[in-house]
């Protein structure tokens, strides 16, 4: 299983935004577009109701009515990774019954929030998890929103444990937890990199790609920057990972999805409106994001 998914979901994966129109609905022609706009420009597969989707802010038909625009939209052009998570593990094997629905191809499962679970309960929680399924699953460790940080040593005893545990999003920033999970990972154990910024760095010591949420406003430039890298054409990297540095920053400056948006909507690609509790940028951050895209940065 681990050798088809590193076929798989090896490169660049872009966490699609949900387009919402002015009066708050979903905006499934700008959905289907976005799709279709990231598939052309080279991605290499999609992740459907991650974090930057605001998926605590959709309803469950919501959900599925997004997934399934998505599936439909693709047409199995490109393998489709679906995010399920929250701090119930039963509830969420529970969703698991209701996912078997839809052809996807893997689930992304970020670490149970709020309740903040040791490094016991985490191994306890994912092979409960993976247990329940026969799908390919991949781990979503990002502490600065879960309060929680997935050690590496915990990573490695689940990958040991659990075949249809295939990989990691890692967005944790930690570089030292990183490289030790890179450096004893299992043979086809996937590390991808969930921070547009530190992609470069990451998958020049082994990181198998990216999950991106820039690659919404610039799926080519991300697209590119993230093939060069894994051909071993570095230089052609750093120049595109450099042109994207002063976005990148801005993007995360007050929140995402809110920085995406707000680039995209300078962009023409989507109405800048978020659900509560998200808002827009500021207006000066948004200046200045206009002014960055005026001078081609």
């Amino acid at each position: 299983m681990r050798t088809d998914m590193q076929k798989a979901f090896k490169g660049l994966g872009v966490a699609l935004i949900t387009p919402f129109s002015e009066d708050g609905k979903i905006d499934f022609n700008r959905l289907s577009e976005l799709v279709n706009r990231v598939i052309d420009n080279g991605v290499d597969y999609l992740l459907a109701l991650g974090t930057t989707s605001e998926y605590p802010t959709l309803a469950p038909p919501e959900k599925d009515d997004i997934l399934r625009c998505i599936l439909e939209t693709n047409a199995k052009r490109l393998p489709v990774m679906v995010g399920l998570g929250g701090p119930n593990t039963q509830f969420m094997i529970r969703k698991l019954e209701h996912l078997a629905a839809f052809d996807v191809d893997a689930i992304l499962t970020v670490t149970p929030y709020y309740n903040k679970p040791s490094q016991a309960g985490l191994i306890a929680h994912y092979k409960t998890f993976a247990a329940a399924t026969d799908m390919p699953v991949f781990l979503y460790n990002v502490p600065s929103r879960t309060s929680c940080n997935l050690e590496a040593a915990t990573t490695l005893r689940i990958a040991e444990e659990c075949p249809n545990v295939v990989g990691i999003k890692e967005a944790s920033g930690m570089m030292k937890q990183i490289l030790q999970l890179l450096a004893k990972r299992p043979e086809g154990f996937i590390v991808i990199s969930g921070d547009d910024l530190l992609t470069l760095p990451l998958m020049a010591a082994g990181a198998d790609g990216l999950i991106s949420v820039m690659a919404n406003a610039f799926p080519k430039k991300v697209a590119d920057m993230v093939h060069h890298i894994l051909a071993n054409r570095l230089d052609e990297a750093r120049t595109i990972h450099q042109q994207l540095v002063p976005l990148t920053v801005d993007c995360f400056k007050e929140g995402s999805p809110a920085g995406v948006k707000a680039i995209m909507s300078a962009q023409g690609l989507t109405d800048n409106v978020l659900r509560l509790p998200l808002v827009p940028v500021s207006e000066k951050l948004q200046e200045e994001i206009q002014r960055l895209l005026t001078v081609g940065c």
